[in-house]
């Protein structure tokens, strides 16, 4: 009833965002003498898929807290409704500012690129449970921003915990994720490991950088980012697709590193 009351019977005015699992509504919640604005996704009855991801993302958000993780409020898990409540990132998901040099700056930006690396860091390395969490969905869609523009990586529905260790260094799962982000080893092989989020993580980076995503390349260069990154490297290019607005920003150093660091994310063997 209390979710109903917030997110107005989840009306379509409060709806933000729509998915695979269902429908993202924003609400308020009373808190004390005023009110606490909360996110809701709502589970689509209609899906089939829906349930095993909601199962998903509740064990990894109860288990796995982090600043830079987004943080689980609470959820229903009833027989005819399924909803899981999320603190509210008021700046909404990182791809709405990739050609907004105004509001996110050189600085914003690799502040970003930090969070979730950190993210990435914590969901890997196993905390205290020895198991990694693989996200198996980066991308700019996924990665929320606060008032303070800090960024919380989201949607875990399609994830998966694994005791990845040194003896078992991958394992064996249908591929899945977003074109033009999945990492083309998995895709065909079937062998996921954590390096599979790198691959994602690399696309992340140079979206940032360019200020364009991976579907523009697609739809401007018929081909996704990673394949255009790649050729623009092998012909000594790597400055020109670097956004205009933002060069004025880095020094050339950085910008250097940067590039560097994004391009072995991309790197077709995974040792690298």
């Amino acid at each position: 009833m209390e979710l109903i009351k917030a997110t107005g019977n989840f009306h379509v005015d409060n709806l933000i965002g729509k998915g695979g699992f269902g429908n993202v509504y924003t609400g308020k919640l009373s808190k004390g003498d005023g009110f606490n604005t909360i996110v809701a996704k709502r589970l689509d009855k209609t899906s089939g898929q829906g349930k095993q991801q909601f199962r998903n993302e509740l064990q990894i958000l109860f288990s796995y807290k982090h600043e830079n993780v987004i943080r689980i409020i609470g959820y229903c898990d009833g027989k005819d409704e399924k909803v899981i409540v999320y603190e509210y990132a008021s700046r909404g998901s990182l791809n709405s500012y990739l050609n907004n040099s105004s509001s996110l700056t050189c600085i914003k930006r690799l502040n970003i690129c930090i969070d979730v690396a950190t993210a990435l860091e914590f969901l890997h390395g196993g905390v205290a449970t020895h198991a990694s969490v693989i996200h198996r969905d980066i991308k700019t869609e996924n990665i929320l921003l606060n008032d303070e523009w800090k960024a919380k990586l989201a949607d875990y529905g399609l994830s998966m915990i694994s005791a990845i260790n040194h003896k078992t260094e991958y394992i064996i799962a249908n591929a899945c994720g977003t074109e033009g982000y999945v990492d083309p080893l998995y895709r065909k092989s079937g062998f996921l490991t954590i390096e599979s989020d790198i691959y994602s993580f690399g696309v992340v980076l140079f979206e940032i950088l360019c200020g364009k995503s991976t579907f523009w390349f697609r739809k401007h260069e018929g081909q996704f980012l990673p394949s255009f990154i790649k050729r623009s490297f092998e012909e000594g290019k790597h400055n020109e697709v670097v956004f205009e607005a933002i060069k004025a920003q880095i020094v050339p150093k950085a910008l250097s590193t940067f590039q560097t660091i994004a391009y072995r994310c991309l790197n077709d063997d995974r040792e690298n």
